[in-house]
């Protein structure tokens, strides 16, 4: 061995070229490089799936769209061919795929048979109301299943924590729509002697202005957003239960305890950051789920927002509006999904490796 590599720093033994030339930081960076480029072409990838999937898919659902334009009426052949040809019905299947994907990719999803409109109007049409709804939950369920996830981890195996952890699986099992409705039956129509104190469905009453109107939509918020925050909370609690004690056997949390910090001071200082990784994956996975909405509660309350949407378009079957709904959900869990793998690995310096 000579002297030049007896004194080479640990880790960098049997390096030549351009790589021994690089510090510790140049490599991190190269790695990561090579770990993003990795996850974004597995979202490339992805993302090109959905669309094949979203074209052939929704061709299996029986129904005549040309029919359903007519409205039922009787018309004469010649129209119904007019018909297909104004929409591309006629041409082969082969080249309706191909004409779909290429204007997919400049951002033209069709125009909806049912509206008449392009699909990306309606989208855009309902999407902030599927925002304020999701968005409201997701708000509301991640900060109630991190606090007692991790007040539930911290005291394991306590009645409290029985209490959390069976109620959330309760919960967590339970349809959606069937809670919904449930809320609706007790709190909307009443039930014996509790009277109604809720609106059944829809996100406004109408004829309301100003501050009065954001009160009406807030009470038509209510009863889907405490549906959602129900079934959903579960989820990240358990999560971050799991996580939480599995870390609280740690040698560095003991390391904490032996110098004198308070048990709350080793949880939000030591436990919880590290605890909270797995939990970041799930935050963006639903944070992704919040575009897409939740196609039963919004159609069980009447919400007008993109699952709604979906579901009326799926009963015509109106394609291009099908098509371009199941391409936006899927996208929108795709994308967050990618951005949390390129965040996990500034939390975990691990990770990509």
């Amino acid at each position: 061995m000579t002297a030049d590599a007896a004194s080479a720093p640990a880790g960098t033994a049997g390096a030549t070229g351009p790589e021994a030339s690089r510090g510790p930081r140049a490599r991190t960076a190269t790695a990561y490089l090579r770990y993003m480029a990795g996850k974004l072409a597995g979202a490339a990838v992805s993302l090109l799936a959905v669309l094949v999937t979203s074209f052939f898919l929704f061709r299996l659902i029986p129904g005549d769209p040309v029919k359903f334009m007519t409205g039922g009426r009787q018309v004469s052949a010649e129209q119904l061919t007019n018909y297909r040809e104004q929409f591309g019905l006629d041409l082969p299947l082969w080249q309706q795929f191909t004409d779909y994907c290429g204007k997919a990719l400049t951002g033209d999803l069709g125009t909806s048979y049912q509206f008449n409109a392009p699909v990306s109007d309606k989208i855009t049409e309902a999407l902030p109301n599927t925002l304020l709804l999701t968005g409201t939950a997701f708000v509301i369920y991640t900060a109630l299943g991190i606090f007692l996830g991790t007040r539930a981890a911290w005291r394991h195996g306590r009645l409290g924590d029985r209490l959390n952890t069976g109620l959330a699986l309760t919960l967590y099992s339970v349809p959606s729509f069937w809670l919904g409705l449930l809320l609706i039956v007790t709190l909307s129509v009443g039930a014996g002697p509790l009277p109604g104190l809720f609106p059944t469905g829809g996100m406004e009453s109408g004829g309301e202005e100003g501050f009065a109107y954001v009160l009406d939509v807030a009470h038509h918020l209510v009863l889907p957003v405490v549906t959602l925050v129900a079934v959903e909370y579960g989820q990240t609690l358990l999560v971050t239960r799991s996580a939480l004690l599995d870390e609280m056997g740690s040698d560095h949390l003991t390391t904490a305890r032996a110098k004198g910090l308070r048990d709350d001071l080793v949880r939000r200082r030591h436990a919880v950051p590290n605890a909270l990784l797995p939990t970041v994956t799930l935050i963006f996975i639903n944070l992704g789920r919040t575009v897409a909405g939740v196609i039963l509660v919004e159609t069980v309350f009447s919400w007008p927002g993109l699952g709604g949407l979906f579901y009326q378009a799926l009963s015509v079957p109106d394609l291009p509006l099908v098509q371009g709904l199941f391409f936006v959900f899927a996208a929108s869990v795709i994308v967050m999904n990618t951005v949390a793998d390129l965040i996990y690995p500034l939390l975990d310096p691990r990770v990509g490796r």
